[in-house]
């Protein structure tokens, strides 16, 4: 609360307090000086979710819960940087057809790190505005600053998201405490899905952390990389699991108990992806689809990605940097892998080519 008397004075305004200084100069006299000190005062302005209780497209935490399908989305762009809208809704368009349940927009898939925070919300809300009713939209409002991860998370539900996703601090790691506290500052403002990654963020989640959530009734679930055992663990539990490898989603789903994955290559087969998940314990589709997997993931996600979906025509071959397309011989490679399992199979109408690399554009955003 401010008075009247505080809205004469200069006011300082930050997110978290109010403070007021005196306007009474330093008083002096003609025999000695006498400093008085300026007042000062600090009222603490607890954080509020800026929500709305209006009736949007808005899923509640059970919904998102039931998703066995969702795909990291790959972001296209334009020779110029910008994004491409056109190529990236025929995806999201070849996605729904094939049964995929969710999208993650601007995730690592999607690289969110590689945006300025009005393209991430922009790109979220136009998600939403064209396929919010076919498809849940799940956008990665995390980020390694709580301040920052509240506040893309405001935006991200404002223009109509279904969940968000957060990862831990990254880089500048904090306590278990201090990720406790992370985590619950954004899970009062909707559906919240925790992604753990080890080998990304140098820090593990443990499940000590997770498990101050399991009451909470906008905790949708993990997606977790840190193996079939840590998902066992889980699953025993009942809490609610994601994949967040491709490699080891079959196993994951049909031996571990795992909801399902959250999906690299279902941006390439999104139909044999959705019969991975659907299909049954099959050893033999399993075996089929590693090497993609493998190959997709020998130079860090998302380059493989970046580069096939250039291959197979459906996004133009533009790489944001730091991000380059794999080399010539491992082009080859994948289109001998698109042969093997079958081009009916992937994304696009068009061919496989192995491009060069002259045809390849690098932007700098």
């Amino acid at each position: 609360m401010i008075t009247s008397s505080m809205a004469m004075n200069p006011i300082l305004w930050t997110r978290d307090a109010v403070f007021s200084f005196s306007l009474n100069p330093p008083m002096y006299t003609a025999n000695r000086r006498r400093w008085g000190s300026p007042r000062a005062i600090a009222i603490p302005n607890n954080h509020i979710p800026m929500r709305s209780r209006e009736a949007k497209n808005r899923t509640v935490t059970s919904d998102i819960q039931k998703l066995r399908l969702i795909t990291a989305i790959k972001t296209p762009y334009l020779p110029d940087g910008r994004f491409d809208l056109q190529a990236y809704d025929s995806l999201i368009h070849t996605q729904i057809e094939n049964g995929v349940e969710g999208v993650i927009v601007g995730g690592t898939t999607g690289e969110g790190h590689l945006m300025s925070w009005d393209e991430h919300i922009m790109l979220i809300g136009h998600t939403v505005n064209c396929f919010g009713t076919s498809i849940k939209v799940i956008g990665n409002t995390g980020s390694n600053s709580t301040k920052e991860a509240k506040h893309a998370t405001e935006q991200g539900f404002a223009v109509g998201m279904h969940a968000s996703l957060h990862i831990n601090p990254y880089y500048g790691k904090t306590s278990y405490e201090g990720l406790i506290t992370h985590f619950r500052s954004v899970l009062s403002m909707g559906p919240t899905i925790i992604y753990n990654v080890p080998s990304r963020t140098g820090q593990d989640i443990p499940p000590s952390v997770i498990d101050e959530f399991l009451s909470h009734p906008n905790f949708a679930g993990i997606k977790e990389c840190a193996g079939l055992d840590r998902i066992k663990e889980y699953t025993n539990k009942g809490l609610i699991v994601w994949s967040g490898n491709d490699d080891e989603s079959h196993y994951s789903r049909w031996v571990n108990g795992a909801k399902g994955v959250i999906s690299v290559a279902s941006n390439l087969v999104p139909g044999l992806m959705h019969e991975l998940m659907f299909g049954g314990f099959s050893e033999e589709l399993d075996s089929r689809l590693r090497p993609l997997f493998k190959w997709l993931f020998e130079e860090p996600n998302p380059i493989g990605l970046n580069t096939a979906l250039a291959q197979l025509g459906v996004v133009r071959p533009v790489f944001r940097l730091p991000y380059q397309p794999l080399p010539i011989e491992k082009r080859n490679e994948f289109a001998l892998i698109v042969k093997s399992i079958g081009r009916k199979y992937f994304v696009g109408e068009k061919d496989v080519r192995v491009i060069d690399d002259s045809e390849f554009i690098l932007v700098d955003g």
